[in-house]
């Protein structure tokens, strides 16, 4: 594609000397080679775009910073950019409708029009699939499971009996949902398991990573709101609730019965306990840990979390306490010296 190419494309603009330049890819600033095409769209990486080997750099309108590779000018360039994936990616992978030969599907499960069943998939009886859905290979959903329409349950994804997805869900691959909750009663010398009887309810447009957890209640339902969008090795206990269009991730932990509020955002390695409430907006970062209820559009860090103001003038007192302790040291052995 040559620069003009890309410029019309995009909306933008290059100098009409250099429009005939050719491009043949797409790269991050550090990793383009000559010939690729990369994206500047924060200032924290001009000494990044200042040393990239690209041909050719997308830059926001206004920007006067001379660079090694030629500039193309546009209103934003992460949005360009994503504009042009899909000229320099390999076409998305479709799944054609049909149930392949190995798979095995119980004579009272349903499933809806066009409908795609990979190889060695398990569809127990009374489970419903709706329309356009896809079931990868060795994907298994359990008795009585309801899925949506336009769903990708990935390959090895396990949806245990009764659950229930909504439309449009992404399960990548090694995800469970429904197994049971981690509930258990010390009684007579041993730990006696607690029936979790409940089920998981993921609504609308959820989109879960690989190898994520999500219990099933103990009674009623773990419930994982629309929009809410979860990463990798993430733990989700039984009878928590996930607000809409939160974001989680990778390594979260969440204890049983906790409540996350709409918007809420959880760093990784973030740990909540049971049977506390987050409100609308909070933010938590990076392995923070969080014990007791926070109010809406709080910013927390920490272990235990604290509000990021707090947190950043006890660090700063905390990183000069060597220094208060040696003047203590020093007053001590002169209060000493003077008795």
């Amino acid at each position: 594609m040559t620069l003009g190419e890309v410029a019309a494309q995009t909306g933008g603009w290059v100098a009409p000397e250099v429009a005939a330049q050719e491009i043949s890819g797409l790269a991050s600033l550090d990793d383009a080679n000559p010939g690729d095409l990369a994206f500047f769209g924060n200032p924290k990486y001009l000494k990044a775009a200042r040393k990239s080997r690209a041909t050719a750099i997308l830059v926001p309108q206004g920007f006067g910073e001379e660079l090694p590779a030629i500039r193309i000018w546009v209103d934003d360039p992460g949005a360009a950019f994503a504009k042009l994936l899909p000229a320099f990616v390999p076409p998305v992978i479709t799944f054609p409708a049909g149930v392949h030969p190995s798979a095995v599907i119980h004579p009272e499960a349903t499933l809806g029009e066009g409908v795609h069943v990979g190889a060695c998939a398990v569809i127990e009886a009374g489970a419903r699939i709706g329309a356009r859905s896809i079931v990868c290979a060795h994907a298994y959903i359990g008795h009585g499971a309801c899925i949506g329409e336009d769903c990708r349950i990935s390959p090895n994804v396990t949806i245990r009996e009764r659950c229930t997805l909504a439309n449009r869900v992404t399960l990548h691959s090694g995800v469970v949902i429904g197994a049971d909750g981690f509930g258990y009663e010390f009684r007579d010398g041993a730990h006696q398991k607690i029936p979790q009887t409940g089920i998981v309810v993921i609504e609308d447009d959820v989109e879960i990573g690989a190898n994520t957890t999500v219990d099933r209640a103990r009674f009623g339902r773990t419930w994982i709101r629309k929009g809410t969008k979860i990463d990798n090795l993430v733990q989700i206990g039984h009878n928590v609730t996930i607000g809409e269009n939160c974001v989680l991730c990778a390594q979260v932990g969440i204890s049983g019965s906790t409540r996350l509020g709409n918007f809420v955002t959880l760093a990784g390695k973030v740990g909540l306990s049971g049977h506390i409430e987050i409100g609308d907006e909070v933010v938590f970062g990076a392995m923070s840990a969080i014990a007791k209820n926070v109010p809406a559009k709080s910013i927390m860090f920490g272990a235990p979390a604290r509000p990021i103001r707090e947190y950043k003038a006890t660090y700063a007192l905390l990183k000069n306490i060597h220094k208060l302790y040696d003047r203590v040291k020093k007053l001590e052995a002169q209060a000493k010296n003077q008795e």
